[in-house]
């Protein structure tokens, strides 16, 4: 069993489960995927469950109270990023898939219909815009990496017709950090703007839209609540204010019109237009309680906190005898703690069960997501990738990965040392 040897101050902040070991892993090494709540976010939900109402429409203290705390959550998050409010605005969504694919709809309806999509990208910033743009990929070197200089080269070559570069700011995969504000300049420089999916980013890193020099603002970012510490059904879409109010909404409905007739409509100003129905306002709620923890943490405490995670982790892991890693963390760039490998001989959902059942340890098995990078990563050929899929999931290719949250201690990893070892 584990160690409990390095609790750190930041073990206390995220819930608990209720259940026994025997029930249910007490390792979580799949945050990647989905963080636990934090404890203060948990409280915030529980504090407004009892001024619960509906936002902006209904008469009353209960309402005025829930869209005040609604609004209030919109402006914690123009400036926990520091979003331009003069130009820039922030909407609210279900989820990072969600807010990309509305980008999509919106950028899709006049101007150039190039986007360039770095090839290390999760399917959530791909396949949204194979729909509506001419997509070109740009390459990642043998290690993984974005290669940059194939970037350039890129955008020099559809300058013309390029509107778009859509890139992760850190890799679900592997834990690259991408150069999110060198590519901004590059993208700007080509008469283009950039999207950064920030999914994996702005849990572990300080994000600013808006840096000192104009030329490396993000002009949209997407992001979900529930991988930084809120629960599930929240996700952000922040951009230009100009391509929003020049655009109808992609969902219309209640809540997104001023005035309607039988024959005409004028819709609201943003951000209600582009929002839709009732709101998600405990997700809201939960999802600004989630961010001002973080924030009283300090996200350079974060990131330092999880740099040094998993460097250890890294070396731990590189000590396993027939271990595979894919990535090359920790030697010469900036990383969060995303670490994927396999063990020769020993199939990745199978190993995954190992941990599982046999460690208490919780990890993700498979491609997560980003097929054409991980592939690229095992080094599939398209006639292979022709032949698995055929197969049923857990015989396809894959790998397994451990991901890292500010609450996961050294310890943790000794154990999952451990487990592997015996493997």
């Amino acid at each position: 069993m584990i160690k409990n040897t390095d609790n750190t101050q930041y073990k206390n902040l995220v819930v608990k489960n209720n259940y026994s070991e025997a029930e249910l892993c007490n390792i979580n090494f799949d945050n990647a995927a989905t963080t636990p709540p934090f404890v203060p976010v948990m409280e915030a939900v529980n504090e407004f469950a009892l001024c619960y109402s509906s936002v902006h429409r209904g008469a009353g203290r209960k309402a005025e109270r829930t869209s005040e705390m609604f609004d209030s959550v919109r402006e914690y998050v123009a400036d926990f990023f520091n979003v331009s409010k003069a130009d820039q605005t922030v909407l609210f969504t279900r989820n990072t898939t969600e807010s990309i694919n509305r980008l999509s709809n919106i950028l899709a309806s006049a101007g150039r219909k190039t986007v360039l999509v770095s090839g290390m990208e999760h399917h959530s910033n791909d396949l949204p815009w194979r729909r509506n743009f001419n997509v070109v990929y740009i390459n990642t070197d043998r290690t993984g990496r974005l290669d940059l200089n194939d970037f350039e080269e890129k955008c020099r070559l559809y300058s013309g017709d390029l509107r778009l570069v859509a890139v992760t700011g850190a890799s679900n995969v592997t834990g690259y950090v991408n150069p999110i504000y060198e590519i901004a300049v590059t993208a700007h420089r080509c008469g283009a703007e950039i999207l950064v999916d920030a999914a994996q980013l702005a849990p572990h890193m300080r994000v600013n839209m808006n840096p000192p020099e104009t030329d490396r603002r993000i002009d949209y970012m997407a992001f979900s609540g529930h991988k930084l510490y809120a629960p599930f059904g929240t996700g952000v879409l922040i951009g230009n204010k100009h391509v929003f109010e020049n655009n109808p909404p992609d969902l219309s409905g209640g809540g997104t019109a001023d005035i309607v007739t039988y024959d005409s409509v004028v819709w609201h100003d943003i951000p209600l237009k582009y929002e839709a129905g009732t709101p998600n306002v405990m997700g809201i709620v939960a999802l600004g309680a989630a961010l001002r923890t973080l924030n009283d943490i300090g996200m350079g405490k974060v990131h330092e906190y999880e740099q040094k995670l998993a460097a250890y982790a890294y070396r731990r892991l590189s000590e396993v005898k027939n271990i595979c890693i894919y990535s090359d963390q920790y030697d010469k760039a900036v990383n969060i703690g995303v670490i994927p490998f396999n063990i020769y001989g020993i199939h990745h959902s199978e190993l995954a069960a190992h941990l599982a059942f046999n460690g208490g340890i919780d990890v993700r098995s498979g491609c997560f997501c980003a097929q054409p990078y991980v592939q690229k990563l095992l080094d599939i050929s398209s006639d292979e990738v022709v032949k698995y899929s055929s197969l049923s999931q857990d015989k396809r290719p894959g790998m397994v990965r451990v991901s890292f949250g500010l609450y996961n201690t050294e310890a943790e990893i000794d154990h999952l040392y451990d487990v592997l070892a015996d493997c």
